[in-house]
């Protein structure tokens, strides 16, 4: 039986793994990787098979999914072409963050069809968020097969790949770490201890952002809620308002989205 076959065992592999067995996945899978150490962890773990030759890992492959950093992909890709035609799978995706579909097909030519996809390591509990967009050669059940695999550990969102770069910007749980971290510190400044203020930077965002999506509201509705007139979260959010608060957020959007465009140039 062809297998899905991973060309790098580093962290997003590692949850997407995680994700799939977690999910009860029955097939195949393999990882192709030069770090040995990795591909022995990666196989206790999440009971793959290993392949340490890359035109082995190829060979088996009924889909290919390159998740190595941007500036690997081309050597990489290369190294793939040289095992011939006849052994390249009929789908590809790519996990390779500002890598446009027109580059990936002109290192691998028509037998490929390509798609690039974005999951976020949130995947290794089944909570994942995954982006994913397609070549124009790939066919309905190509598409429907890449959903499916990247539903079983989360939501799967299909976009146009123009929008790739401002989605990877967007939906990193780096964000969400990010504020609970500076929420938490400026809390314990407060007077809080660091536990009482992990705690309640934690509710603060997360259980917040859990009623959302439970309760079916707008945004508008809850900040109505939560923000009384003449209160102090009132007070807190209008300060932030004004220090700058949307500004600087668009601000590192923007600079994630440099990123990715200076990552398809290499």
């Amino acid at each position: 039986m062809k297998a899905t076959v991973f060309l790098g065992g580093g962290r997003i592999t590692g949850a997407l793994l995680a994700g799939l067995r977690l999910s009860g996945y029955k097939r195949p899978l393999i990882v192709h990787d030069r770090n040995l150490d990795k591909l022995r962890v990666l196989r206790r773990e999440f009971r793959v098979e290993l392949a340490s030759d890359l035109r082995s890992a190829v060979e088996q492959a009924e889909m290919l999914i390159v998740a190595v950093r941007p500036s690997s992909v081309a050597d990489l890709l290369d190294g793939v072409a040289r095992c011939g035609a006849g052994a390249l799978p009929r789908v590809a995706v790519s996990l390779a963050a500002g890598i446009p579909l027109k580059k990936l097909r002109f290192q691998l030519g028509s037998p490929v069809r390509w798609a690039r996809a974005m999951p976020s390591p949130v995947s290794r509990v089944g909570r994942g968020l995954t982006a994913v967009a397609f070549d124009g050669e790939c066919s309905k059940a190509d598409r429907k097969r890449v959903r499916e695999f990247f539903e079983r550990v989360g939501l799967a969102l299909q976009i146009p790949e123009s929008r790739f770069d401002a989605f990877t910007a967007s939906y990193s749980s780096s964000h969400g770490y990010h504020a609970l971290a500076t929420l938490a510190r400026a809390a314990q400044r407060a007077g809080l201890d660091r536990e009482t203020a992990l705690t309640a930077a934690a509710h603060a965002l997360a259980d917040g952002i859990l009623y959302w999506r439970e309760s079916g509201l707008e945004l508008s509705e809850l900040l109505h809620e939560a923000v009384t007139p003449g209160g102090i979260a009132a007070a807190t959010v209008a300060a932030m308002d004004k220090s700058g608060y949307e500004k600087a957020v668009t601000r590192g959007l923007r600079a994630g989205m440099r990123q990715a465009r200076a990552n398809a140039r290499r």
